[in-house]
């Protein structure tokens, strides 16, 4: 099938890399894919869809608002490329609204796909009950939260909402069992103490200062681990602060970005999702199931609909940072568990969220979407 995705995100968003790689999987898989990006956002979005896989990229203004005269330039060009397209795909409101008007203009109208990306209610005013209910033919939600909001709002039929959790690479990120001790080290970790590690931005939904509580909590009671707090953000003076004053300088360290991210992860004995509130489709804890991490997850978002306590991973409270001391103390002490967890986790990324899984998925809805539109 030839294939439109369009996101007009600024820099690399969660809808920007599920754009990104639902792309490069689907032209695995031997679609023909463009992806179409906002101009100007070459570095921070399409140099990295380049790197995740994407051959074919276009760019249109996509400016914020309402813009009439840098709109209408991207209707024409997308009227355009319909002629060349079966089905189109969108991330964010402002194509979608390009893309449902693009049909109306078009001889050639295509069937229209929504991703919704993240917990926000949608306002059922006529406009929106205009664009979901009659110009846009299927939504695909990235949890059952989120799926369930919509129909709640009574602006798309239960038979046309579909959840799709995952998407995580499996091509770079897996279990890896080679060069292990140097890997470590590259991350100043002693091969003989346990590695915890939190990769996330360095925001306050994210959870790093329950995470330092928690450690605070495991330091006072003698355990023995150093853990690892990859990314960046705008927390990062205040988390050297709760750091500092823990005193825990010298078991946490704050590495910032990493230039091999899959490795890294492959070497935590513990991987942590500490999200205090659902941040949407939720990644990085794929990236970490895909990895064999053995995983210790908040109870939010797409968390309990996907993992299963005790067998994929053990959850927790969200933000309730003496229930995460005590998960990691278990893991650290049960030395069966943490392979059984992670071995069960991988099994899952593989089975029902990997990118591939999702582009099979997918195409299968697009390919049923244009067999309807062909028979009308």
């Amino acid at each position: 099938m030839r294939i439109l995705q369009l996101v007009s995100s600024r820099g690399w968003s969660s809808d920007a890399y599920w754009a990104a790689s639902i792309s490069a999987e689907l032209g695995r898989a031997g679609h023909d894919v463009t992806l179409v990006c906002k101009r100007g956002s070459d570095a921070r979005v399409v140099a990295r869809a380049r790197d995740a896989g994407v051959d074919r990229i276009e760019t249109l203004a996509f400016a914020s608002g309402v813009k009439p005269r840098s709109d209408a330039g991207d209707l024409r060009q997308l009227v355009r490329w319909l002629d060349a397209a079966d089905v189109i795909h969108v991330h964010r409101g402002k194509e979608h609204w390009l893309a449902a008007l693009a049909n109306r203009l078009s001889r050639t109208p295509r069937p229209l796909v929504r991703t919704r990306h993240i917990v926000q209610p949608i306002r059922s005013h006529p406009l929106n009950r205009w664009l979901y209910r009659r110009a846009t033919g299927l939504v695909v939600t990235v949890t059952e939260a989120i799926r369930r909001q919509y129909i709640a709002a009574e602006l798309v039929s239960p038979d046309r909402i579909v959840a799709m959790p995952g998407g995580v690479d499996l091509a770079h990120f897996h279990p890896r069992a080679v060069g292990v001790a140097d890997a470590r080290r590259a991350l100043g970790a002693a091969s003989d103490l346990p590695l915890i590690g939190l990769v996330s931005g360095l925001r306050v939904m994210k959870g790093h200062l329950v995470v330092i509580e928690a450690a605070e909590r495991l330091a006072r009671a003698g355990r023995r681990f150093r853990l690892l707090l990859i990314g960046r953000g705008p927390m990062e003076v205040r988390i050297r602060s709760a750091i500092r004053t823990a005193g825990l300088d010298d078991r946490i360290a704050l590495l910032g970005f990493v230039p091999d991210l899959p490795t890294a992860m492959a070497q935590l004995d513990l991987a942590l999702y500490s999200a205090i509130e659902s941040d949407g489709m939720s990644r990085v804890l794929f990236e970490y199931l895909a990895t064999g991490a053995p995983v210790i997850a908040s109870r939010v978002g797409v968390v309990p609909e996907v993992l299963e306590d005790g067998r994929t991973a053990l959850l927790v409270p969200a933000g309730d940072a003496g229930a995460l001391a005590r998960a990691i103390g278990r893991l650290l002490d049960d030395e069966a568990l943490r392979p059984a967890l992670g071995a069960a986790g991988a099994e899952l990324a593989r089975g029902r969220l990997s990118g591939a899984h999702l582009a099979r998925q997918l195409a299968g809805h697009y390919a049923r979407m244009c067999g309807e539109a062909n028979a009308a």
